[in-house]
C-alpha cells in the first residue's frame, strides 16, 4: 500500500510540477522578450516530456534501466494508440499541413533509428543497450529535428501544432519576476520528488506484485506521466484543433526517442529488458500505420473508427505484454 501511495503521490507532483514550471517558464520568458515561436519550440516541447525525463533521470542514476527504458516505449504507445485513440472517438481528427510533412515522417525516422540502435546484441555477444556513443547520436537527430522546425515554421509562416501548445496553457504574464521564478522552482521541485517517489513506487510496487520493473514502467507509470498529453488532445480534438490533437503526441513521441532516452543512456547506458525488442517493433508499426492513416493514402483523418481501432490495438497489446512477463523464459 505505501508503495502505491508513492506511486500516486509521484505521478501527481510530476503532473503538477511539469505544468507549473511551463507555464510559469513561459511567462518569464514572454517578460524577457522572447518570441512566441521560440518558447513554443523549447519550454512547451519540454513541458509535454518533463515526468517523463523527470522519471527516467531519476531512474538511471539509480540504476533501474528497466525502468527507464519502460517509460519511454510505453510513453509512445500510450500517446498513438491511447491518446489519439481517444482523442480520434471524441471527434474526427483532419490532418493538415506541416504534420505530415514533417513531424510524422520525423517520428517515424525516430522510431526506426531507435530500434535499429537496439539490435546491436543480436550482431555478437554483446548486451543490447543504449550506450552513451548512441545517445549522442540520438541527441544529434534531436538538434536536426529542432532546426528543421523551427526554419520550416518561419518560412512557411504557418502555425506550428507545438508552438499553437503555448496559447492553451500559458500563465498571466503580468506576475513579478521573482515569484514567476520561485513558481519555476517550485516545478523543478515538484518534478523531483515526484521522480524520486515515482520510482521508489515502481520498484517497491513490481517487487510485491511480482513482476518485472519494466512491465510497470511500460504500463503505469508511462500512462500516469502521459496524462499531460492526454489532456491537451482529448481537449484541442473537442474544440476542433485537429493538428494541435495530434502535434501534441507526435512532438512528444520525438521529444521521448530522441531526448529523453538520449539522457538517460548518458546518465548510464540502458539495457533493453526482456521482450524489449518487441516493444521496438510496436512503436515502429504504431508509427507508420498513423503516417498511413494521416497521409493521402489515408484520407488525411483519423475517424471514429481509426479511434477505436487504434485504442483497441493498443489495450489488446499491453495485456499481451502483461502476460508474456508472467510466462518464464
Amino acid at each position: 500500500m505505501i508503495d502505491l501511495l508513492k506511486l500516486v503521490l509521484g505521478l501527481a507532483l510530476l503532473i503538477g510540477g511539469g505544468r507549473l514550471l511551463v507555464s510559469n517558464a513561459s511567462a518569464l520568458a514572454s517578460n524577457l522578450g522572447v518570441s512566441k515561436l521560440a518558447i513554443g519550440m523549447t519550454v512547451v516541447a519540454f513541458g509535454t516530456s518533463s515526468p517523463e525525463l523527470a522519471v527516467n533521470t531519476i531512474a538511471a542514476l539509480r540504476g533501474n534501466g528497466d525502468i527507464a527504458f519502460g517509460n519511454v516505449m510505453g510513453s509512445n504507445l500510450a500517446n498513438i494508440g491511447l491518446i489519439l485513440g481517444l482523442a480520434a472517438i471524441v471527434r474526427t481528427l483532419t490532418i493538415q499541413g506541416i504534420v505530415i510533412t514533417r513531424e510524422i515522417p520525423m517520428m517515424l525516422l525516430a522510431s526506426v533509428a531507435v530500434l535499429v540502435m537496439g539490435l546491436d546484441g543480436l550482431a555478437g555477444d554483446a548486451i543490447s543497450q543504449y550506450d552513451r556513443s548512441e545517445a549522442i547520436v540520438l541527441l544529434l537527430f534531436f538538434t536536426v529535428f529542432l532546426y528543421y522546425t523551427v526554419g520550416d515554421t518561419i518560412a512557411q509562416s504557418t502555425n506550428d501544432p507545438i508552438a499553437e501548445q503555448l496559447d492553451h496553457g500559458r500563465a498571466p504574464v503580468v506576475m513579478s519576476l521573482a515569484r514567476t521564478a520561485a513558481l519555476m522552482f517550485a516545478g523543478l521541485l515538484g518534478l523531483s520528488i515526484g521522480g524520486h517517489l515515482t520510482v521508489e513506487g515502481t520498484v517497491g510496487l513490481a517487487a510485491t506484485i511480482g513482476v518485472p520493473d519494466a512491465i510497470v514502467g511500460l504500463t503505469v507509470v508511462a500512462v500516469g506521466t502521459s496524462l499531460p498529453e492526454l489532456s491537451t488532445s482529448v481537449i484541442a480534438a473537442r474544440h476542433g484543433e485537429n493538428d494541435l490533437a495530434i502535434g501534441n503526441v507526435v512532438g512528444s513521441n520525438i521529444f521521448n526517442l530522441l531526448f529523453v532516452l538520449a539522457i538517460s543512456a548518458l546518465i548510464r547506458p540502458i539495457p533493453i529488458p526482456r521482450g524489449g525488442l518487441v516493444d521496438l517493433c510496436a512503436i515502429v508499426i504504431f508509427s507508420a500505420f498513423l503516417w498511413l492513416i494521416c497521409s493521402a493514402y489515408g484520407g488525411r483523418r483519423i475517424t471514429h473508427a481509426k479511434g477505436w481501432l487504434l485504442l483497441g490495438t493498443y489495450l489488446i497489446y499491453m495485456a499481451v505484454r502483461a502476460v508474456s512477463f508472467s510466462v518464464p523464459s
